[in-house]
């Protein structure tokens, strides 16, 4: 909870704006301490405000508001550096939202210890001058999301679908495996 901060000194003094004849007045300068009390860390956070609204710098529990702000919503169970990078990439998984690549994306920033992540889409787009031309894709939809993690543990395919869910078309059925794997691919 941000609040006030006892002794915490106040980088534009109040009394120090009043007109000479009043700041020599003692009732007034303690008066007007108390203001400044009050308004130093008001002061310090419009100072480093930068510095909130960024991610990576946030204090912990400003990164929920951040991720409401973004429109991402971040699991409380998953660790604050894993939080960061999700709300620091928000912008991201919502410009590529319901492709492939974006579908891989929150699916990498979602689960830890993932290696590398193949999204199968059975479905496609093309023009043609040329008419009755072969539509690319499948006429069924579908999408297939391989997960290549270091261990099968630490994966939580019941999270995992839901980030899936909720990246991909609502239309477009979905299937999820997860398979093991090393660093190298194999």
């Amino acid at each position: 909870m941000r609040g006030r901060i006892p002794g915490l000194a106040s980088p534009v003094p109040v009394a120090s704006r009043l007109p000479a004849v009043l700041q020599e007045d003692e009732f007034l300068q303690r008066f007007l301490a108390s203001f400044d009390e009050s308004l130093a860390p008001v002061f310090l956070t419009l100072d480093g405000l930068a510095s909130y609204v960024d991610p990576r710098l946030a204090p912990e529990d400003f990164l929920d508001w951040l991720s409401e702000w973004v429109g991402v919503r971040a699991d409380e169970h998953w660790p604050v550096a894993q939080r960061r990078e999700i709300v620091a990439n928000g912008a991201r998984i919502h410009r590529r939202r319901g492709t492939a690549a974006g579908i891989a994306d929150a699916v990498r920033l979602a689960a830890a210890g993932v290696v590398h992540v193949d999204v199968e889409d059975t479905g496609g787009t093309v023009w043609s001058r040329t008419p009755h031309t072969v539509l690319p894709g499948s006429p069924r939809q579908g999408l297939h999301v391989r997960v290549h993690a270091r261990s099968l543990e630490d994966v939580d395919v019941r999270r995992l679908d839901a980030v899936v869910r909720a990246v991909k078309p609502a239309h477009v059925p979905h299937t999820l495996e997860v398979v093991r794997t090393t660093e190298n691919g194999t």
